[in-house]
């Protein structure tokens, strides 16, 4: 058989020969001997993707890709005339996928520096080659959510600019915003940038705030799974209305509570109500602030939703709409 006839295999000894073969086996390392015809004299361990059969007598054409051959072909070509070693990378069809290989060529020199035939090496680099691209979608996905994040952030601080009236009030608000943004970010990190489950997003922007969830917060309805855009922004979201509950509303008082909702709606949405008891003429109702913004026009435009803020005499509520994409639903 040519792919194993180490008796065919040029000098050396046949023992130290068959030694060398049979470790080739459990390598990915592949060794080809071709002559200045360049056809194939003897190889050892082939890829299955590259050929079953024996490669004796066949050129590059008979068992690699078109386009790969040609550049493989050149490569040897080169090698014959200069006597110098070539490399180059090549990819080959295995099955659904392709692998990738490194190839080395040198030229076999007789003792008067003449080129009677080729060598080449196959390693087979395809794990490393998967994981460089694994490595490159990762940086671009880590890279679009920056500049998402950041864009996030600007606005933030342009809004909390505006409605401040001092530089110690912005700061304030905007570390703030900024803790909220960064709670929000370790869910989603943390999941390996799937997102965050609603109840636990819930709890990390409401819970902090209060000293026993279980008696101030009530969580009710179903548990959407949010995408990393909606995690953020409904994170901002549930971050104003409780920064505003402690200090005008409910969760200002030693008994109050707020109860959060969440409903499935039509055409696949699902909407978040917040609803909580305040004082008489609370200050809640009062100027227009960057929270109620946020609420009421930021939030829901980042997830093409549609929102509704309600502070009467006695009670807040707010409904936020969110449509179909940017949760899952068990």
């Amino acid at each position: 058989m040519g792919v194993g006839d180490v008796n065919r295999l040029p000098e050396g000894n046949v023992e130290l020969s068959r030694s060398l073969m049979r470790a080739l086996r459990h390598t990915g390392i592949s060794l080809i001997y071709q002559d200045l015809s360049l056809r194939v004299v003897w190889a050892q361990n082939v890829p299955a993707c590259w050929s079953d059969h024996d490669l004796a007598g066949m050129t590059d054409f008979e068992f690699l890709p078109d386009g790969e051959a040609v550049r493989v072909v050149d490569a040897k070509k080169a090698v014959q005339q200069s006597g110098k070693p070539e490399s180059l990378e090549i990819r080959v069809p295995d099955g659904d996928g392709v692998s990738w290989y490194e190839i080395s060529v040198d030229a076999d020199k007789s003792a008067d520096g003449v080129v009677n035939g080729v060598i080449t090496t196959a390693i087979d680099v395809t794990d490393r080659k998967r994981r460089e691209q694994t490595l490159r979608a990762l940086l671009r996905e880590v890279s679009h959510r920056s500049k998402n994040l950041l864009a996030i952030i600007q606005s933030i601080a342009t809004q909390t600019g505006r409605y401040s009236g001092t530089i110690d009030g912005f700061l304030a608000r905007f570390r703030g915003r900024l803790q909220s943004l960064a709670s929000s970010q370790d869910l989603v990190t943390s999941s390996n940038w799937r997102g965050a489950d609603l109840r636990e997003l819930v709890l990390g922007q409401v819970g902090r705030y209060v000293t026993d969830p279980a008696r101030h917060l009530h969580i009710e309805g179903v548990n959407p799974y949010l995408n990393p855009n909606a995690a953020l922004h409904i994170g901002l979201a549930l971050h104003e209305l409780a920064v505003n509950s402690v200090s005008y509303g409910a969760l200002a008082k030693a008994n109050g509570f707020v109860t959060i909702n969440a409903e499935r709606g039509d055409a696949g949405s699902f909407t978040l109500g917040w609803r909580e008891v305040i004082a008489p003429h609370s200050a809640a109702a009062g100027e227009r602030r960057f929270g109620s913004v946020a609420l009421e026009r930021v939030v829901p435009a980042a997830l093409n939703g549609s929102a509704r803020l309600t502070i009467g005499e006695r009670e807040l509520e707010y409904s936020l709409s969110i449509p179909a994409g940017s949760f899952e639903l068990e």
